[in-house]
C-alpha cells in the first residue's frame, strides 16, 4: 500500500516518474492527471461534494491541512461552479507546482536551482527514494494486469491506479495497453467517490486524446 501521509496527487506524480531517465513521463498530460488526483482526494475527504454533477465545497472554512489540496479548494471556492470534468484542465500548473514543492519539503524529491541559458532561473528535480517509487510502480502494474482481484484492492488504491491507467503512463503500461475493463472495475471498487472518479477518468482520457491529436 502507498505511504499513507502522501495524497493521491503526490502519488500520481511519483507514478509518472521514469527512474531510468530521472524525469517524469507523460509531461503533457501530467498536470491534468495530478489535478484529477487532487479532486478525487478532496471528494474522498468530504471537502468537495457532488451536487448534481457539480464539484461543490462543503463549506467556506473547511481545510485538509495539505497545501496542495487546500490551494485547489480555495480556487474552487473563488471560481464559478464547474462539473468535475471541467476542473481537470484549468490552471493545472498551480496544482502541479504545489505537488512538487510538497514532495520536496517531505524529502521525496530533491530540488536543484539553476539558470537556463545562464539567464533564467529554473528548478530541476530528482528522486530522493527511487527504490520506493519503483516498488509503487510495480504494485500498480500488478493491480492493472492482475492477478490481484479488484475486491482485494483498497478503495483509495483503486482510485489511484484507475487514474494512473487513464493517463496511459509509460512507466506502467506498454504501448497499446489500455486495460479499460480493469479501470472500470477499479472505479467501481473506489467506493462512494465512484461517480466522481468516473467523470475524472474521462477527463484524464480526454487530456491524453488531446495530446495525441496535437502530436
Amino acid at each position: 500500500m502507498p505511504d499513507a501521509p502522501l495524497s493521491l496527487p503526490a502519488h500520481l506524480y511519483l507514478l509518472a516518474w521514469d527512474t531510468s531517465k530521472s524525469e517524469t513521463t507523460g509531461a503533457a498530460q501530467l498536470p491534468q492527471l495530478v489535478r484529477a488526483g487532487a479532486l478525487t482526494e478532496l471528494a474522498r475527504r468530504g471537502l468537495l461534494l457532488d451536487e448534481d454533477g457539480i464539484a461543490t465545497p462543503v463549506d467556506m472554512d473547511a481545510e485538509s491541512g495539505d497545501p496542495v489540496l487546500d490551494g485547489l479548494l480555495e480556487l474552487v471556492r473563488e471560481s464559478r461552479p464547474h462539473r468535475w470534468r471541467g476542473w481537470v484542465t484549468p490552471h493545472t500548473r498551480i496544482t502541479l507546482d504545489a505537488v512538487r514543492e510538497h514532495l520536496t519539503a517531505g524529502g521525496q524529491l530533491r530540488a536543484h536551482k539553476r539558470r537556463a541559458l545562464g539567464l533564467f532561473p529554473t528548478v530541476d528535480y530528482d528522486l530522493a527514494r527511487p527504490a520506493a517509487v519503483q516498488a509503487l510502480q510495480e504494485q500498480a502494474r500488478q493491480i492493472l494486469r492482475g492477478p490481484v482481484p479488484a475486491v482485494d484492492v483498497s478503495e483509495r488504491d483503486a482510485a489511484l491506479f484507475a487514474l494512473a491507467a487513464a493517463a496511459e503512463l509509460r512507466t506502467l503500461l506498454l504501448g497499446g495497453e489500455h486495460h479499460e475493463a480493469r479501470v472500470e472495475e477499479l472505479v467501481r471498487r473506489s467506493g462512494p467517490v465512484a461517480p466522481v472518479l468516473r467523470e475524472l477518468v474521462h477527463g484524464v482520457r480526454g487530456a491524453v486524446a488531446s495530446v495525441a491529436a496535437r502530436a
